[in-house]
């Protein structure tokens, strides 16, 4: 492993990559691929990382992160130990694929560098016998990782580099034990890097287990005006709750944040919301932790239409397709506005916020305007009032069966379940998410019956498991 340096400061974004302590044969293929200015988590993490130092960096899908690990666990590489001096555990073989190609991009100048990608979904036997004939870097899904761990074909003696790449992804479908189990078996004297899009509980968890006095890069994400499309509705204090409805109904969100100053008034709007035929579930501190679990796993995986939650409900709440905020109430604080408003509209996917002000409220709008960027856009409620009233029906049901991580079930094995004897498309499965004792999966509306009836006469890894569907 390449010596510990002092720490340098990070780079401002736009710098060279001549400016780092690069060897020459990686600096010869980022000219090459025309990487001429690093981005901006590439500029605040690089220094870090290659001085050694365990690394926690938030930094979203298409920031550049890759080539920031992938240029530290090559600077790391002894070319000529042939054994597995650097692991990337990824979410999905998608992205183990991405990893893997970027990394052989960048490797392209070194000597003889191998790159072997283990992941679920291919057969065993040409990932065996590639290992038998060695490698530098493996990147793969911490599932079958883990077999090859538990066959004994994997080896990492000689790890010196731990990648842990869009670790809230891989919290998010079940793999917590997976890669806890994974760093466990890689050696004590090591670095860690890990990249996060959000930050978590779980997050947290993982990085006082595993890393050593981690260094933290946060880049906060500015919102793109023309991704989130704000608008704010005039509305008496005795109509806020009934407006929700009608915002719901014109336009018609798949999944919908919205957003109280009050538990009471969480409560009060479910009631509404209940009434008028929607699909809602609120989260507040009342709830035990079972219960906050499944509200958000029937969220996230679009079973359930409307999310009704305080911030401090919501604090660290990360989900993925989020079409629209509500603003139930005007929060006076204007960081608060650009944090909940900012759930929405990520990555490349566009969003609603929309506020329902009562002339009370006019102050609070009115600071909004410079951290908006320009000045609100008032609409009338009544010209809303003509919208569809047809109902909105999540496009997923969440399923529940009664085993878990005790009885050593994995995603993978729900979904081949699914997806071999029961017959089932792919497209029709949604997420898998398993817990100590349960595991969740959603699936398509209309089919969401028949697989309760063949998964309860079928097995899932050779076990017959109670299964229901989850209400709300």
């Amino acid at each position: 492993m390449t010596p510990i340096i002092p720490p340098s400061p990070p780079l401002a974004a736009g710098r060279s990559f001549n400016e780092l302590p690069l060897l020459s044969n990686l600096q010869s293929a980022l000219q090459q691929l025309d990487y001429l200015t690093m981005t901006p988590i590439q500029a605040a993490s690089l220094p870090i990382a290659l001085a050694g130092h365990d690394l926690i960096a938030q930094a979203k899908t298409g920031s550049g992160k890759t080539a920031a690990f992938a240029l530290t666990l090559l600077t790391n590489l002894n070319p000529r130990y042939f054994a597995v001096q650097a692991m990337v555990l990824c979410p999905t073989r998608e992205l183990a694929d991405q990893v893997t190609q970027e990394i052989r991009r960048l490797a392209r100048f070194m000597d003889n560098i191998k790159i072997l990608s283990l992941c679920g979904g291919a057969t065993m036997r040409p990932q065996l016998a590639s290992l038998e004939h060695g490698a530098h870097v493996v990147v793969g899904t911490p599932g079958r990782i883990m077999d090859h761990l538990e066959r004994g074909s994997l080896k990492l003696d000689a790890l010196n580099t731990l990648v842990l790449d869009e670790a809230d992804r891989m919290l998010d479908m079940g793999f917590y034990n997976d890669i806890h189990s994974v760093a466990k078996q890689c050696p004590a004297k090591r670095q860690t890097l890990l990249f996060s899009a959000t930050y978590p509980e779980g997050i947290a968890r993982l990085a006082s287990q595993f890393l050593r006095k981690p260094q933290e890069v946060k880049l906060l994400e500015q919102h793109e005006g023309s991704k989130i499309r704000q608008r704010f509705y005039e509305v008496k204090q005795e109509e806020r709750l009934q407006a929700v409805g009608i915002l719901l109904k014109h336009y018609r969100p798949v999944s919908t944040l919205a957003f109280c100053n009050t538990k009471q008034q969480c409560r009060d709007l479910l009631e509404v919301l209940h009434r008028q035929g929607f699909h809602a579930l609120t989260l507040n501190g009342d709830l035990e932790q079972r219960e906050r679990d499944q509200v958000l796993i029937q969220f996230a995986n679009r079973s359930c239409s409307v999310l009704v939650a305080t911030d401090v409900a919501a604090r660290g709440l990360d989900i993925a397709q989020l079409e629209a905020v509500i603003n139930v109430d005007v929060t006076p604080d204007p960081e608060i506005y650009i944090h909940r408003i900012g759930r929405t509209g990520r990555a490349d996917e566009d969003g609603w916020a929309l506020s329902l002000c009562s002339p009370a409220d006019a102050r609070r709008v009115a600071a909004l305007g410079p951290i908006m960027g320009g000045d609100p856009e008032w609409l009338r409620l009544g010209s809303l009032q003509s919208g569809n009233d047809q109902p909105l029906v999540p496009p997923m049901v969440t399923l529940q069966m009664l085993g878990g991580r005790k009885e050593k079930i994995r995603p993978g094995d729900v979904l081949g379940a699914l997806t071999g004897e029961a017959g089932f498309k792919r497209e029709q499965v949604g997420k898998i998410t398993v817990t100590d004792q349960s595991t969740y999966v959603a699936v398509d509306h209309n089919i969401a019956r028949e697989v309760v009836r063949k998964l309860a006469a079928g097995k899932v890894k050779g076990k017959t498991l109670k299964v229901r569907v989850l209400e709300n």
